[in-house]
Formats: structure tokens, C-alpha cells, sequence
């Protein structure tokens, strides 16, 4: 059972893919949105989880670390509502408090140029965040 990680963000969204047996999280790509008001084309994601068989799909949640829901999570329960709707697969939301920085933590200490970090760290994130959730089954 393949299972899709969403890191949901105003111009990208970090998108990670777990092995066959749920155990481990890759990083897959960066999908870019149009404008903060005309999203992108759920396209790319219906043919990922047709290309990949996603049976289920996590979306972080990003709580205030007094574990409030403010603005920002607000739009990423709408979005995940609007992709389990539209494409029909079970969406959970997961607690993502710290996974960019994290992410980031982790290539500068691969040292990763500033530019290369821009281009990836949304879908590390996006790995943190599947990963937390697999590690949690």
C-alpha cells in the first residue's frame, strides 16, 4: 500500500511517496501553484496516485506550536477536504510543526547550496512529514 505525503504551501506543494510495504518516505517532486487564488490542476496529483497506486494520502498540518489551528492550517484542511473529494482516496492530516525547518537543518548539513535548497526542500519536507506518519503506524 503506497502512501502519498503532501507538504501544502502558498507556491509549492512538496509532494513524497512511501515504499510498497509503508515503512520508508522518499521525496518525489515539487509541484508548483499558479497564484494563491487559482491553485493548480489536481492533474499531477491524480496521475501520481494512478501511476503509483496511493491508496492513501497525508497532509501536514501546520499547527502553532501552542497546537492551535491558525489561517495557514485552515487552507490545508480545506485542501486536503478538496482532494479526498475530488480524487476519492482516504486524506489524513498530520502534524508538521517543524518539518521545513528540519528539512532545511538537514541540507545545509549536507551542505546543499542555497539555490539547490530552494528547488528541494518542499519535498524533503514532504518526506519529513510522510515519514512521522509512517513511523506513528
Amino acid at each position: 500500500m503506497r502512501i502519498l505525503g503532501l507538504d501544502y504551501g502558498d507556491k509549492t506543494i512538496g509532494v513524497a511517496l512511501s515504499d510498497e510495504l509503508g515503512w520508508t518516505a522518499q521525496g518525489l517532486e515539487v509541484i508548483r501553484r499558479k497564484n494563491e487564488h487559482q491553485d493548480f490542476d489536481l492533474g499531477r496529483l491524480q496521475e501520481l496516485v494512478a501511476e503509483y497506486g496511493v491508496e492513501e494520502i497525508v497532509v501536514g498540518l501546520p499547527k502553532n506550536m501552542n497546537g492551535t489551528i491558525g489561517p495557514r492550517a485552515e487552507k490545508c484542511m480545506e485542501f486536503a477536504e478538496e482532494i479526498r473529494q475530488i480524487l476519492q482516496v482516504p486524506v489524513r492530516l498530520w502534524d508538521e510543526r517543524l518539518t521545513t525547518v528540519s528539512a532545511q537543518r538537514t541540507l545545509l548539513e549536507a551542505d546543499v547550496s542555497r539555490k539547490k535548497r530552494k528547488l528541494v526542500v518542499d519535498k524533503i519536507a514532504a518526506a519529513f512529514i510522510l515519514q512521522n506518519y509512517l513511523d506513528s503506524k
